[in-house]
């Protein structure tokens, strides 16, 4: 599918141009043709897919989610050629607007997440939420989940040559799904190869930090970007400056806090998760697998400790105000 990228007219007050979602790619792939040139200091639209690509929709049932293609996962809209871009630059890329579509999901994919070992079947939550007030969002009829709209991936096509899985992050960004490059956030990524070659999708209503079902409240919208270039200045991995505070939409209420402690960080971790997973389906009456979906999209998990050898900290935060 292809489209020519729609270019507003001056003097709008909005982005100099719209790239829709039909113009998108799996995996990266340094080859592949831009969709648009631009020169720094543009401001662009994106129309980005929920990570399904498409597959999911409003009205789809748990069998969909064994049935997804994986190969049409996470599409990302672009790539944008930044005029002047080369490998050793920096692209600065300022966050400055969200348009959600009001839907989501949330899934439990076999053989995916930190606990898949313990969650072997699949799992569906479909999501319904207010796009203009971004009002907390029901999950079922336990509670209600405060939003933050994010772009779960966004980064810069890599120098290795051919195509390049979408799944891990990379020293260019990618599938990073860091829940505070959100509006207002300025993100820095290193440039690898000449045009930048700038995409972004995977947007998310919300997230919990880990992501640990490896799902968020997946969902589709429109984001807008402005573009930079700081030309040769080193940087190793993205770098990012939030505006302001990042959890004032979870704080309210304090949290409830399960810990896992060890020499392994990723056992501690699923200690952490599963401690939760069990506190909140004894106290809520929810089904495990509920829970555990409901931890990816609002709870996070965090490095408490990591210097008393040999045993280390991590820490799970569930946010109180999901259930007030």
């Amino acid at each position: 599918m292809n489209q020519t990228p729609h270019t507003h007219s001056a003097g709008c007050g909005c982005p100099a141009h719209t790239i829709h979602h039909a113009q998108s790619h799996v995996g990266w792939n340094n080859a592949l043709p831009p969709v648009l040139r631009i020169e720094p200091g543009t401001a662009v639209e994106f129309e980005v897919y929920e990570a399904s690509g498409g597959q999911l929709s409003p009205s789809s049932k748990v069998e969909d989610v064994s049935t997804m293609d994986f190969g049409r996962i996470n599409p990302v809209t672009g790539p944008v050629f930044i005029e002047g871009a080369e490998p050793g630059d920096v692209l600065k890329v300022t966050l400055q607007s969200f348009r959600p579509s009001g839907w989501g999901w949330t899934a439990n994919i076999p053989g995916f997440g930190l606990l898949a070992d313990e969650f072997k079947e699949p799992a569906l939550h479909l999501w319904s939420y207010d796009a203009s007030t971004l009002a907390p969002a029901m999950f079922g009829k336990w509670g209600k989940v405060p939003l933050k709209p994010f772009t779960g991936t966004i980064g810069l096509a890599p120098a290795e040559a051919g195509l390049q899985s979408i799944v891990p992050p990379r020293r260019v960004g990618g599938n990073m799904d860091v829940r505070d490059i959100a509006a207002g956030t300025e993100l820095y990524l290193p440039v690898e190869v000449a045009g930048a070659l700038f995409s972004v999708g995977d947007t998310h209503a919300a997230q919990g930090d880990g992501e640990v079902c490896g799902t968020a409240i997946e969902s589709p919208m429109s984001v807008a970007l402005q573009f930079e270039l700081i030309k040769q200045t080193p940087l190793a991995f993205p770098r990012f400056k939030t505006p302001g505070p990042v959890a004032r939409h979870l704080d309210a209420k304090g949290y409830e806090v399960t810990t896992g402690i060890g020499p392994d960080l990723m056992q501690a971790a699923r200690h952490a998760v599963s401690g939760m997973v069990d506190l909140l389906s004894a106290r809520h009456g929810m089904p495990a697998v509920e829970a555990y979906m409901l931890c990816s999209v609002c709870g996070d998990l965090r490095i408490s400790e990591i210097v008393d050898m040999p045993n280390w900290v991590v820490s799970f935060y569930f946010p109180c105000v999901v259930f007030d």
